[in-house]
């Protein structure tokens, strides 16, 4: 790999990479420590950068394995859904703003209540993008295992919100 190709590499992916490992770790310094030891380790690596077959995926493994380790030698929780996704826009009302913003913090609640897979999956398929196919790949799971888990991690969310609907919660 040469520094160029490398050079656009981090350009392509850094964003990417930081918004994955910020879900897991919970803290923006941290990481940006994750991200900046995953391209000092391809850095590092380069000479085998060609034998990767995919090397977004390789990233984003190495980026979950980073972050999976900061969390366990730090034992933190993720950082609220809300500081990474600002939804105030200067059409809404003051009153639906905060109604928005309560809903946001019933579906960030339940989203960390998922079971850590399903948390995972959900994150990188509905927030991240990916593909099917690239989610089972990074996370060594099949393509069902994805899709079952995901299905199921999107209808838990659903049926609480359907009963918070239901009892004039939100």
């Amino acid at each position: 790999m040469t520094e160029r190709r490398f050079q656009e590499l981090v350009l392509e992916q850094k964003d990417r990479l930081f918004r994955y490992a910020l879900r897991i770790v919970g803290n923006e310094a941290e990481a940006e420590d994750v991200v900046q030891e995953v391209f000092i380790k391809l850095w590092n690596q380069r000479q085998y950068a060609d034998q990767i077959d995919n090397l977004e995926a390789w990233l984003t493994t190495l980026t979950r394995n980073q972050s999976i380790d900061k969390v366990r030698s730090k034992h933190r929780r993720t950082e609220p859904i809300d500081k990474r996704f600002d939804m105030k826009d200067a059409q809404i009302s003051p009153h639906r703003q905060t109604e928005l913003n309560e809903t946001l913090e019933l579906v960030k609640t339940w989203i960390d209540e998922l079971p850590p897979k399903q948390k995972e999956i959900m994150h990188l398929r509905d927030i991240e993008g990916l593909a099917y196919k690239e989610i089972a790949q990074m996370l060594g799971l099949t393509l069902d295992q994805v899709k079952v888990n995901l299905f199921r991690a999107r209808q838990a969310i659903r049926q609480k919100m359907q009963q918070t609907e239901k009892w004039g919660l939100t």
